[in-house]
């Protein structure tokens, strides 16, 4: 996604992130803006899993000439369920099964992908020259990518202290500081198993890369994995998040 200075002026809407990752149509998160900015969009819609528990588990499905298709177990390896994890900005893939989310409904993918596991979307790998016309009961591809967020502070004293960092799509960046409170930063703590905030707040930082990744409030409270909620941003400061978690649990509960 980039910026692009029109010649012409034109009434323009824009859009505010926090009011879509609320759910909000795009038409009840719009307001006037003048800029004369736009935003010129590009959408990768080539894979999907279904009836799955998240974005990153379930039926494999593959979509080419606006049709989708599964994919046979025997036509899918390891190499390639690394990709369309990938593709999908999920973690690792860690469980690849037929038969785990349903039988197949879809019209069956009819080659046989030949990735290496480093390319970057399904539909970038080779694939046989033989052709499949169907697909046995139970033997369409089921996937399970992990859904662990490459999250860490740094900077600090331990490793529950310091800079948020997010590694996702494969690189490290700073996450943007905005107006997250303790309630946001509770989520944080969680995931790093730091127990609770002691305190939350911004940094500057000049050392810190000046390409950031922004994360919608609203979107880090559904519980959404944080990659999930990501955005690109360019800092116009060196201004960063800050947190220091307690380090340990609040409350122990013991059975005896």
């Amino acid at each position: 996604m980039f910026g692009w200075k029109m010649q012409q002026p034109a009434p323009l809407w824009k859009i505010k992130l926090d009011c879509v990752w609320s759910g909000s149509t795009l038409g009840e998160c719009a307001t006037p803006d003048n800029s004369y900015t736009v935003r010129i969009l590009t959408c990768l819609d080539s894979v999907r899993l279904l009836n799955g528990s998240s974005l990153c588990s379930g039926r494999l499905e593959v979509k080419s000439n606006q049709s989708w298709s599964s994919v046979c177990e025997a036509d899918f390896d390891q190499q390639d369920a690394e990709v369309v994890c990938r593709e999908l900005g999920c973690g690792p893939p860690s469980v690849l099964q037929g038969a785990l989310y349903g039988e197949v409904e879809a019209p069956v993918w009819s080659k046989e992908f030949q990735c290496g596991g480093h390319e970057s979307a399904l539909l970038d790998c080779r694939s046989s020259g033989s052709a499949r016309n169907s697909c046995s009961p139970g033997k369409a591809v089921g996937l399970t990518c992990s859904e662990s967020d490459d999250v860490r502070l740094v900077g600090g004293a331990s490793r529950c202290a310091g800079i948020l960092e997010l590694k996702h799509l494969g690189e490290w960046r700073p996450v943007k500081s905005n107006s997250w409170t303790r309630k946001e930063a509770a989520v944080v703590c969680e995931h790093l198993d730091c127990g609770f905030p002691v305190s939350v707040g911004r940094r500057e930082d000049a050392s810190s890369s000046p390409t950031t990744w922004w994360i919608s409030r609203d979107c880090l409270l559904s519980r959404s994995l944080l990659g999930q909620c990501a955005v690109s941003w360019e800092l116009s400061s060196t201004s960063v998040f800050d947190i220091t978690c307690s380090g340990k649990p609040r409350f122990a509960i013991i059975f005896s």
